[in-house]
């Protein structure tokens, strides 16, 4: 019988997911990794992922199940490879995406790297996307959720072929309310439980205050100037802003404007009108290519810059291991950080960081 370990996150997707898994003929033990402590970061809640409540709420499902449960350390992995990455984004003036930064180094690295030291045969997590074998080309493919309103294929980009060898994800090919469904008719607890919102070690939102905390560092203010240099006012220090923002600047212009740009070097943010947001092309680095193992020549594809951006239609192709995006149509706010994913239908062909 093959061996799942299930990534238990203490909410009903990955419940759900255990319980899929048993059902078809697996034997399971679930694992909730420790990232960190609520009072380490002076908060406390429901709206976290992975803090000592969710670690108690999957024991509980894991004992319902009938499954044993381990909980692994993962903390200073997770402050080094996420956090910190997360501060350092920032301080460059990009803005990130920690959740991609857990699930390559932390879901799908150390907690893989765990899965066979213990001689697990998969990884089981409770996000929604597909993976299927292409027996044309010999590749693992990854592919969106059914559930488009749920898709997390996006997130997932960065997985490899070895990975996703041994990750499997049961919810793929279910909606959401299918999945509270399955969960409560097994009586888990987590059946209704609130789902996790923002960011897990920023559940208030205030990010400026944690990396502040974080870092120990403070954000000198400096100039907010246009897009031909001349000062505007001035800004609070970088890390209070992102590409397109519009609230919050403190700036009378007579007219609506957004930061276009962050210089940290300078310590300026540049502000401007919604026009100059719009960008007809991008490059990414450390790019990560799943469906095809090369990128030689010019690929029309769907691009998404952001989480909750549609795809737009573009042409993809790379050189000397840069992603070139050049796009039919501008869009709004392309954000240095931030992770462009290309598709061809439902077929994630790769993704790398926008730079």
């Amino acid at each position: 019988m093959e061996r799942a370990l299930i990534a238990m996150s203490g909410g009903v997707d990955s419940s759900a997911a255990a319980v899929l898994m048993q059902e078809a003929g697996y034997d399971c033990a679930g694992a909730t990794m420790q990232l960190f402590r609520n009072t380490d970061l002076g908060i406390c809640g429901e709206s976290t992922c992975c803090s000592l409540s969710d670690v108690q709420d999957a024991k509980l499902v894991c004992a319902k199940l009938g499954m044993l449960h381990y909980v692994f350390n993962f903390t200073d992995s997770f402050r080094r490879e996420v956090m910190q990455r997360f501060a350092d984004c920032y301080e460059h003036g990009a803005t990130p995406n920690p959740c991609i930064d857990c699930n390559r180094f932390l879901k799908f690295g150390t907690m893989l790297q765990r899965m066979q030291e213990m001689e697990f045969d998969y990884v089981v997590t409770g996000h929604y996307a597909r993976v299927e074998h292409d027996p044309a080309s010999g590749r693992y493919l990854l592919k969106k959720g059914m559930d488009e309103t749920k898709d997390q294929s996006y997130v997932l980009y960065s997985l490899t072929q070895e990975q996703l060898m041994h990750v499997r994800f049961p919810l793929g090919g279910f909606r959401k309310t299918e999945i509270r469904e399955i969960a409560a008719s097994h009586g888990l607890l987590t059946a209704r439980k609130k789902e996790s919102q923002d960011i897990c070690f920023v559940p208030d939102g205030d990010y400026a205050g944690f990396l502040e905390r974080f870092t120990g560092h403070s954000y000198a203010p400096g100039d907010f100037v246009d897009t031909k240099g001349n000062v505007l006012g001035q800004h609070r220090g970088i890390i209070h802003y992102t590409i397109g923002q519009r609230r919050g600047l403190g700036v009378a212009a007579g007219h609506p404007l957004y930061v276009c740009g962050i210089e940290p070097a300078e310590n300026r943010v540049v502000l401007g009108e919604q026009a100059d947001l719009l960008s007809d092309s991008l490059t990414a680095e450390d790019v990560n290519l799943i469906a095809v193992e090369r990128m030689d020549e010019p690929m029309r594809v769907l691009a998404k810059i952001r989480y909750r951006h549609r795809e737009q239609p573009a042409l993809a192709w790379m050189t000397d291991g840069i992603l070139h995006v050049q796009f039919d149509e501008p869009q709004r706010a392309v954000t240095r950080g931030q992770a462009v994913v290309l598709y061809d239908g439902d077929t994630v062909i790769g993704g790398g960081t926008i730079c």
